[in-house]
Protein backbone atom coordinates (compact mmCIF):
# COMPACT_ATOMS: atom_id res chain seq x y z
CA UNK A 1 0.00 0.00 0.00
CA UNK A 2 1.10 3.52 -0.98
CA UNK A 3 1.21 6.30 1.81
CA UNK A 4 2.51 9.62 1.96
CA UNK A 5 2.91 9.63 5.52
CA UNK A 6 6.14 11.74 6.07
CA UNK A 7 8.73 10.25 8.66
CA UNK A 8 7.88 6.41 8.19
CA UNK A 9 11.67 4.19 8.90
CA UNK A 10 13.01 2.52 6.13
CA UNK A 11 12.45 -0.95 5.98
CA UNK A 12 14.58 -2.80 3.51
CA UNK A 13 12.66 -5.13 0.78
CA UNK A 14 12.82 -9.13 1.02
CA UNK A 15 15.60 -10.96 0.92
CA UNK A 16 16.56 -8.33 3.71
CA UNK A 17 19.39 -9.13 6.17
CA UNK A 18 18.51 -6.65 9.11
CA UNK A 19 14.77 -6.09 10.54
CA UNK A 20 13.79 -9.88 9.73
CA UNK A 21 10.58 -11.18 11.26
CA UNK A 22 10.45 -14.77 12.14
CA UNK A 23 7.12 -16.67 12.58
CA UNK A 24 6.45 -19.10 14.96
CA UNK A 25 3.97 -21.80 13.20
CA UNK A 26 2.77 -24.39 16.07
CA UNK A 27 0.41 -26.20 14.09
CA UNK A 28 -0.91 -24.15 11.74
CA UNK A 29 -3.55 -25.73 8.93
CA UNK A 30 -3.50 -25.72 5.52
CA UNK A 31 -5.86 -23.14 5.47
CA UNK A 32 -4.33 -20.94 8.04
CA UNK A 33 -1.01 -21.18 6.59
CA UNK A 34 -2.59 -20.06 3.33
CA UNK A 35 -4.34 -17.08 4.78
CA UNK A 36 -0.91 -15.97 6.29
CA UNK A 37 0.76 -16.07 3.29
CA UNK A 38 -2.46 -14.11 1.54
CA UNK A 39 -2.14 -11.44 4.57
CA UNK A 40 1.43 -11.09 5.27
CA UNK A 41 3.62 -12.81 2.45
CA UNK A 42 6.18 -9.34 2.56
CA UNK A 43 6.33 -8.96 6.25
CA UNK A 44 7.55 -13.00 6.76
CA UNK A 45 11.49 -13.95 6.89
CA UNK A 46 11.31 -17.40 7.97
CA UNK A 47 8.85 -19.80 9.55
CA UNK A 48 9.64 -21.67 12.48
CA UNK A 49 8.12 -24.80 13.35
CA UNK A 50 7.75 -24.65 16.66
CA UNK A 51 9.26 -27.25 19.10
CA UNK A 52 8.33 -30.57 17.63
CA UNK A 53 5.68 -30.29 15.94
CA UNK A 54 6.67 -30.49 12.70
CA UNK A 55 6.54 -34.49 13.58
CA UNK A 56 2.87 -34.63 14.35
CA UNK A 57 1.60 -31.74 11.95
CA UNK A 58 -0.99 -33.67 9.29
CA UNK A 59 0.14 -32.59 5.74
CA UNK A 60 3.51 -31.43 6.35
CA UNK A 61 4.82 -32.24 2.82
CA UNK A 62 1.77 -29.87 1.45
CA UNK A 63 2.31 -27.22 3.76
CA UNK A 64 6.02 -27.15 3.15
CA UNK A 65 5.07 -27.01 -0.41
CA UNK A 66 2.66 -23.78 0.32
CA UNK A 67 5.40 -22.07 1.93
CA UNK A 68 8.23 -22.50 -0.59
CA UNK A 69 5.89 -21.57 -3.32
CA UNK A 70 6.00 -18.35 -1.46
CA UNK A 71 9.38 -18.39 -1.04
CA UNK A 72 9.77 -18.65 2.67
CA UNK A 73 12.37 -20.69 4.25
CA UNK A 74 11.04 -22.97 6.65
CA UNK A 75 13.11 -24.38 9.77
CA UNK A 76 11.96 -26.54 12.25
CA UNK A 77 12.12 -25.91 15.76
CA UNK A 78 15.32 -26.50 17.80
CA UNK A 79 14.12 -28.95 20.16
CA UNK A 80 13.70 -31.81 17.04
CA UNK A 81 17.63 -31.01 16.37
CA UNK A 82 17.87 -30.90 20.42
CA UNK A 83 15.60 -34.48 20.51
CA UNK A 84 18.31 -36.16 17.29
CA UNK A 85 21.39 -35.18 18.92
CA UNK A 86 20.67 -36.46 22.39
CA UNK A 87 19.73 -40.10 21.03
CA UNK A 88 23.14 -39.78 18.33
CA UNK A 89 21.27 -39.74 15.26
CA UNK A 90 22.20 -36.72 13.65
CA UNK A 91 22.96 -38.43 10.15
CA UNK A 92 18.91 -39.02 10.69
CA UNK A 93 18.55 -35.72 11.20
CA UNK A 94 20.20 -34.38 7.99
CA UNK A 95 18.23 -37.19 6.28
CA UNK A 96 14.84 -35.17 7.71
CA UNK A 97 15.98 -31.94 6.42
CA UNK A 98 16.64 -33.14 3.07
CA UNK A 99 13.58 -35.70 2.65
CA UNK A 100 11.74 -32.58 3.39
CA UNK A 101 13.88 -29.92 1.56
CA UNK A 102 14.61 -27.88 4.36
CA UNK A 103 17.31 -25.13 3.66
CA UNK A 104 17.96 -23.64 7.37
CA UNK A 105 18.10 -25.71 10.89
CA UNK A 106 18.23 -24.61 14.29
CA UNK A 107 20.97 -25.57 16.36
CA UNK A 108 20.22 -25.26 20.24
CA UNK A 109 20.65 -26.59 23.47
CA UNK A 110 17.56 -24.79 25.86
CA UNK A 111 16.04 -28.31 26.58
CA UNK A 112 19.40 -29.93 27.79
CA UNK A 113 22.59 -28.04 28.05
CA UNK A 114 25.45 -29.03 25.78
CA UNK A 115 29.11 -28.36 25.81
CA UNK A 116 29.99 -25.56 23.99
CA UNK A 117 32.76 -27.42 21.58
CA UNK A 118 30.43 -30.26 20.22
CA UNK A 119 27.09 -27.82 19.53
CA UNK A 120 29.88 -26.06 17.83
CA UNK A 121 30.62 -28.80 16.01
CA UNK A 122 27.12 -29.82 15.12
CA UNK A 123 26.55 -25.76 13.63
CA UNK A 124 30.01 -26.42 11.52
CA UNK A 125 28.74 -29.56 10.16
CA UNK A 126 25.64 -28.32 9.41
CA UNK A 127 26.41 -24.80 7.98
CA UNK A 128 27.93 -27.05 5.16
CA UNK A 129 24.61 -28.29 3.95
CA UNK A 130 21.96 -25.51 4.95
CA UNK A 131 22.05 -21.78 6.42
CA UNK A 132 21.93 -22.11 10.30
CA UNK A 133 20.18 -20.39 13.20
CA UNK A 134 21.46 -21.01 16.36
CA UNK A 135 19.98 -20.58 19.81
CA UNK A 136 21.65 -19.30 22.91
CA UNK A 137 19.73 -19.06 26.35
CA UNK A 138 17.68 -21.93 28.97
CA UNK A 139 14.36 -22.52 28.22
CA UNK A 140 13.54 -22.75 32.42
CA UNK A 141 12.87 -19.24 33.92
CA UNK A 142 15.08 -20.47 36.49
CA UNK A 143 18.98 -20.90 34.94
CA UNK A 144 20.16 -17.80 33.94
CA UNK A 145 23.44 -17.61 31.98
CA UNK A 146 25.85 -14.71 32.96
CA UNK A 147 26.64 -11.85 30.66
CA UNK A 148 30.05 -13.79 29.59
CA UNK A 149 28.63 -16.99 28.95
CA UNK A 150 25.94 -15.31 27.04
CA UNK A 151 28.42 -13.33 25.13
CA UNK A 152 31.17 -16.29 24.65
CA UNK A 153 28.17 -18.77 23.14
CA UNK A 154 27.10 -16.25 20.66
CA UNK A 155 30.49 -15.11 19.63
CA UNK A 156 31.59 -19.02 18.77
CA UNK A 157 28.60 -20.60 17.27
CA UNK A 158 28.89 -17.14 15.06
CA UNK A 159 32.25 -18.00 14.31
CA UNK A 160 31.31 -21.54 14.00
CA UNK A 161 29.13 -20.70 10.82
CA UNK A 162 25.89 -19.47 11.81
CA UNK A 163 24.70 -16.92 10.48
CA UNK A 164 22.33 -15.46 13.14
CA UNK A 165 22.39 -16.05 17.05
CA UNK A 166 18.57 -16.23 18.58
CA UNK A 167 18.31 -14.92 21.84
CA UNK A 168 15.92 -17.49 23.93
CA UNK A 169 12.77 -16.09 25.53
CA UNK A 170 10.47 -19.50 24.23
CA UNK A 171 7.44 -19.08 22.80
CA UNK A 172 6.00 -17.87 25.89
CA UNK A 173 8.68 -15.09 26.13
CA UNK A 174 8.97 -15.76 30.18
CA UNK A 175 12.75 -16.85 29.71
CA UNK A 176 16.15 -16.78 28.44
CA UNK A 177 16.05 -12.62 27.61
CA UNK A 178 12.87 -11.86 29.09
CA UNK A 179 12.02 -12.65 33.17
CA UNK A 180 9.18 -14.92 34.31
CA UNK A 181 6.69 -12.28 34.85
CA UNK A 182 7.40 -11.42 30.96
CA UNK A 183 9.11 -7.95 31.25
CA UNK A 184 12.49 -7.73 29.23
CA UNK A 185 16.02 -7.88 30.79
CA UNK A 186 17.13 -4.97 29.56
CA UNK A 187 20.85 -4.91 31.51
CA UNK A 188 21.54 -8.06 30.14
CA UNK A 189 20.85 -7.35 26.31
CA UNK A 190 22.73 -3.77 26.36
CA UNK A 191 25.24 -5.58 28.18
CA UNK A 192 25.67 -8.16 24.90
CA UNK A 193 25.22 -5.41 22.40
CA UNK A 194 28.63 -3.91 24.57
CA UNK A 195 29.88 -6.92 22.27
CA UNK A 196 27.96 -8.17 19.86
CA UNK A 197 26.58 -6.64 16.59
CA UNK A 198 22.80 -6.59 16.86
CA UNK A 199 22.56 -7.29 13.53
CA UNK A 200 23.85 -10.87 13.96
CA UNK A 201 21.36 -11.16 16.73
CA UNK A 202 17.54 -12.09 16.56
CA UNK A 203 15.72 -11.50 19.75
CA UNK A 204 12.53 -13.60 20.19
CA UNK A 205 9.72 -11.18 21.62
CA UNK A 206 6.22 -13.16 21.35
CA UNK A 207 4.32 -9.90 23.32
CA UNK A 208 3.43 -6.57 22.37
CA UNK A 209 5.45 -5.62 25.51
CA UNK A 210 8.13 -6.93 24.27
CA UNK A 211 7.87 -5.77 20.46
CA UNK A 212 7.65 -2.68 21.64
CA UNK A 213 10.50 -2.38 23.87
CA UNK A 214 12.68 -3.85 21.55
CA UNK A 215 11.68 -1.60 18.47
CA UNK A 216 11.60 1.61 20.73
CA UNK A 217 15.13 0.42 22.17
CA UNK A 218 16.45 -0.18 18.46
CA UNK A 219 14.57 1.15 15.77
CA UNK A 220 12.29 -0.49 13.13
CA UNK A 221 14.54 -2.77 12.30
CA UNK A 222 15.48 -4.80 15.15
CA UNK A 223 16.16 -8.61 13.84
CA UNK A 224 12.70 -10.31 15.95
CA UNK A 225 11.43 -14.27 16.24
CA UNK A 226 8.35 -16.20 17.68
CA UNK A 227 6.05 -13.91 16.02
CA UNK A 228 2.57 -15.30 15.89
CA UNK A 229 0.91 -15.65 12.89
CA UNK A 230 -2.00 -13.19 13.68
CA UNK A 231 0.87 -10.21 15.03
CA UNK A 232 2.54 -10.20 11.85
CA UNK A 233 0.74 -7.16 10.37
CA UNK A 234 0.51 -4.96 13.86
CA UNK A 235 4.28 -5.58 14.44
CA UNK A 236 4.91 -4.47 10.72
CA UNK A 237 2.61 -0.92 12.23
CA UNK A 238 4.76 -0.95 15.39
CA UNK A 239 7.86 -1.45 13.51
CA UNK A 240 7.02 1.73 11.94
CA UNK A 241 5.56 3.82 14.50
CA UNK A 242 1.70 3.20 13.35
CA UNK A 243 0.83 1.97 16.82
CA UNK A 244 0.60 3.81 20.12
CA UNK A 245 3.46 1.66 22.24
CA UNK A 246 5.76 3.44 19.22
CA UNK A 247 4.12 5.97 17.94
CA UNK A 248 6.63 8.94 19.09
CA UNK A 249 9.08 6.82 18.22
CA UNK A 250 10.22 8.17 14.82
CA UNK A 251 8.62 11.32 14.57
CA UNK A 252 11.90 14.18 14.42
CA UNK A 253 10.07 17.08 15.87
CA UNK A 254 7.86 17.30 19.27
CA UNK A 255 3.98 17.59 18.55
CA UNK A 256 2.38 20.81 17.47
CA UNK A 257 0.59 23.11 19.72
CA UNK A 258 -2.79 21.76 20.87
CA UNK A 259 -1.08 18.07 21.24
CA UNK A 260 -0.38 16.70 24.35
CA UNK A 261 1.39 13.48 26.18
CA UNK A 262 -1.17 10.82 27.59
CA UNK A 263 -0.35 12.20 30.88
CA UNK A 264 -1.67 15.90 29.97
CA UNK A 265 2.16 17.41 29.71
CA UNK A 266 4.32 18.62 26.88
CA UNK A 267 7.25 17.44 25.49
CA UNK A 268 10.35 19.23 26.16
CA UNK A 269 12.12 17.22 23.81
CA UNK A 270 12.67 15.48 20.29
CA UNK A 271 10.16 12.60 20.48
CA UNK A 272 12.48 10.52 18.26
CA UNK A 273 15.11 10.84 21.31
CA UNK A 274 12.81 8.82 23.76
CA UNK A 275 13.21 10.92 26.43
CA UNK A 276 9.38 11.95 26.89
CA UNK A 277 9.06 9.97 29.81
CA UNK A 278 11.34 8.11 32.38
CA UNK A 279 11.12 4.44 32.29
CA UNK A 280 9.47 4.03 35.67
CA UNK A 281 6.44 6.38 33.48
CA UNK A 282 6.84 3.90 30.61
CA UNK A 283 8.40 0.66 30.80
CA UNK A 284 8.72 0.34 27.31
CA UNK A 285 11.14 3.44 26.78
CA UNK A 286 14.66 1.90 26.71
CA UNK A 287 17.55 3.35 28.34
CA UNK A 288 20.36 4.03 26.01
CA UNK A 289 18.67 4.45 22.69
CA UNK A 290 20.41 5.48 19.31
CA UNK A 291 19.46 7.82 17.21
CA UNK A 292 17.44 6.63 13.66
CA UNK A 293 17.17 7.45 10.53
CA UNK A 294 13.86 8.80 9.03
CA UNK A 295 12.81 8.28 5.24
CA UNK A 296 11.22 11.29 4.10
CA UNK A 297 8.62 10.27 1.63
CA UNK A 298 7.48 11.96 -1.91
CA UNK A 299 3.78 13.39 -1.33
CA UNK A 300 1.30 11.63 -2.84
CA UNK A 301 0.28 13.07 -6.25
Amino acid sequence: MHSCLKYLPARPLKPRATGITIVIDTGLSINEAENLISAAESHVDFIKLGFGTALFTAKLEQKLALYRASGIPVFFGGTIFEAYAIRNQFNDYLRLLNMNKITCAEVSDGSLRMISERKCDYIKKLSTHVQVFSEVGSKSDTSDLTVVEWVTAIRSELEAGASYVIAEARESGTAGVCKANGDVRADLIFDILEHVSNDRLIWEAPTKKQQAWMVNSFGANVNLGNIQPHDVISLEALRCGLRGDTFLTFLPEVPPDGYFLANGERPQTPSHALTLATPAENPLVGIRVPQFTHRQQKPCG
